[in-house]
């Protein structure tokens, strides 16, 4: 039985990492810290937790996670990296949920998320934690740079026909949606109900944090840094899901798209590839960790279509990070994520 730790477990996030680990046969999750609701029930807090969790939120001081196995962090940005130097000296495997360890290029990063790196040389240990992209990196590794949702359905969309070599490399339009959940749980004027209900907008237009993150892994795909890439998010007034449109322009106009989709990810327990013509909505993945993508080539030109989608909170985040713990530790991969997609 696996000893579990979480950093920072009271958003969205950490307490659908919660419900996730509570039904995973060999986890037990020991400690979970909060410096705001130290002292307090977990399942005062999340009820929906009641039955599942008999322990307190306690302050992460130094050392508290000598016991552990795992250690994983679901805090805002720039809080894992002060974590990781101690866990990892310890031999404590660590999955990072937030943006820490994503970007290798340092510089970069710092420009993204207006902070200093507090541990730089890490950062080219981590290993991005796309296990469809790198699984095998994914089974040896001691740090976990978990993806960002927007990124974890893009690349999972764009994956296969790159890998075939059958679209430009330049455009690449990205169209994408999020649930509110995608913003976090703390409490802001732009993500009220009587903000976000009954409407529907862009943001981030002229540069959003993750496109540097999906740029750098459609990178490592090619082998290239031509990659010309647009990617516009939006808020949608729903809870939570993500909806990846995106536009590629086809190098091969008889490629067999369903045949290529289907195929590169005919072993792939956690990638739906839908039938030809189909439209995948957001509340047939809700939380489930699948990713399910269809593919369309319009009538006239050579445009394509790829549409991609996911829960943010499972696929996009705590799920795949239960899923890289189970490559981590020798685990069946599918171990404690096999739930059926709720519906309505």
């Amino acid at each position: 039985m696996l000893k579990a730790g979480v950093i920072g477990g009271t958003g969205y996030t950490g307490v659908e990492l919660l419900r996730i680990l509570a039904a995973h046969p060999e986890v037990s999750v020991e400690l979970i810290t909060s410096r705001g609701q130290a002292g307090e029930h977990v399942a005062d807090y999340f009820p929906s937790l009641r039955g599942h969790y008999d322990i307190e939120f306690q302050s992460p001081e130094k050392g508290i996670f000598d016991s552990c196995d795992v250690v994983f962090a679901t805090t805002p940005n720039g809080v894992a990296m002060n974590y990781a130097p101690e866990l990892l000296s310890k031999g404590i495997k660590f999955i990072d949920l937030s943006a820490d360890f994503r970007i290798k290029d340092i510089e970069l990063w710092e420009k993204w998320y207006g902070m200093k790196h507090s541990c730089p040389d890490l950062v080219a240990d981590a290993v991005y934690g796309l296990p469809e992209m790198n699984r095998e990196f994914v089974r040896s590794a001691n740090l976990i740079a978990n993806p960002g949702c927007y990124p974890t359905a893009t690349t999972l969309g764009l994956l296969p026909l790159l890998n075939a070599g059958v679209i430009a490399h330049d455009p690449i339009i990205v169209d994408a949606k999020s649930g509110v959940t995608g913003a976090g749980r703390t409490a802001t004027t732009g993500t009220l109900y009587s903000e976000v209900s009954d409407s529907f907008k862009a943001y981030g237009v002229a540069g959003h944090r993750h496109q540097p993150e999906i740029r750098q892994s459609l990178s490592q795909i090619t082998g290239t840094n031509d990659v010309g890439l647009t990617f516009v998010p939006h808020l949608t007034p729903m809870l939570r899901g993500i909806h990846s449109t995106i536009y590629v322009q086809l190098t091969d106009g008889d490629a067999d798209l369903q045949s290529i989709f289907e195929s590169h990810y005919a072993s792939e327990p956690f990638v739906d590839v839908m039938p030809t013509g189909s439209h995948p909505d957001t509340r047939s993945v809700r939380a489930s960790n699948l990713c399910r993508i269809a593919v369309h080539k319009l009538v006239e030109g050579n445009t394509a279509v790829i549409l991609a989608v996911e829960d943010n909170l499972v696929k996009g985040a705590a799920g795949q990070a239960v899923q890289n713990m189970n490559l981590m530790f020798g685990l069946p991969e599918t171990l404690g994520l096999t739930s059926v997609p709720v519906l309505p």
